[in-house]
């Protein structure tokens, strides 16, 4: 029997791969073209989409745990819907899912809602999951590293309350690690959830700061606009989805995302060594690094 892992192309499902692989475990992707996986050997690949009926039931056929992460997207929940009747139907009862934290909170975030609907299915149709539930990806920053080396700038509203921003690498590996004890484990394991954070929770001034210390120039934090950040986005992707994104600014700025007692040493625990933090991961985006 076989762990089948869906968004496993992107940052995390990549790395969810590796690790599942490391640990020798048996890996089915889901994935819309082939041609562009590019995945260890032995991983068995599957083509189709989470809409896609007759590929989702071809792609369960021999699994018995699943990996189940879907993007943002207009039909995020209809994804998910499906998907997991696809494998009740199939007969899998263990499960990841990859949500996000404080799903149950910011639900006036379109995909925050999504991802508690998702929840409160898996706990309803009586499945032995594990739902995961990360804070902001240190890896987005990727998409803004230019502006803060080249204009001197931190644009992302994360405000003043602090975002303890977890790396895609820590995500994965608990990932791995869950599904390895699911699979494992009895089929009524009870429903478990655990928020991924990073080990510092930083405001954006502190992360001007972090950036300030490593480029051994000032950087400047762009300040709490989410209205600015909705148009900035809406530059290179849909309006719908910039609006979404400056909603979500929006928490971050009231509310911030903040880890609850105990969250860094269980994961500490869970990892077996320390948290990626977001100074080290800055540091590995430097040309020279």
């Amino acid at each position: 029997m076989t762990i089948l892992v869906t968004g496993a192309t992107g940052r995390v499902g990549r790395h969810v791969v590796d690790q599942l692989v490391k640990r020798g475990a048996p890996v089915r992707v889901l994935t819309r073209d082939p041609s562009k996986a590019d995945f260890p050997a032995g991983v068995e690949v599957a083509q189709g989409d989470l809409l896609d009926i007759d590929a989702l039931r071809a792609a369960f056929a021999g699994v018995d745990t699943l990996f189940l992460l879907n993007a943002v997207t207009g039909d995020e929940f209809t994804q998910a819907i499906i998907t997991l009747n696809i494998a009740r139907e199939a007969g899998v009862q263990r499960l990841v899912y990859l949500s996000v934290i404080h799903a149950d909170r910011f639900v006036n975030v379109p995909h925050f809602a999504v991802k508690l609907g998702a929840e409160r299915m898996i706990e309803q149709m009586g499945f032995s999951a594990t739902i995961l539930r990360p804070t902001y990806f240190i890896d987005n920053e990727l998409m803004i590293k230019d502006v803060i080396i080249n204009h001197g700038v931190y644009p992302m509203p994360i405000g003043g309350k602090g975002v303890a921003m977890v790396d895609a690498r820590d995500i994965a590996e608990v990932a791995a690690i869950e599904l390895i004890r699911r699979r494992q484990g009895a089929a009524d394991l009870p429903v478990e959830t655990i928020n991924l954070v990073g080990p510092d929770t930083l405001t954006g001034t502190d992360v001007a700061a972090i950036w300030s210390d490593i480029l051994g120039r000032p950087i400047a934090y762009g300040g709490d606009d989410p209205s600015g950040f909705e148009r900035t986005m809406a530059g290179f992707m849909p309006k719908w989805m910039a609006y979404e994104m400056r909603l979500m600014a929006e928490r971050y700025v009231s509310d911030g995302m903040i880890p609850e007692a105990g969250d860094v040493e269980r994961l500490t625990r869970i990892l077996g060594r320390p948290l990626h933090s977001y100074c080290d991961f800055a540091r590995g985006l430097l040309p020279s690094a």
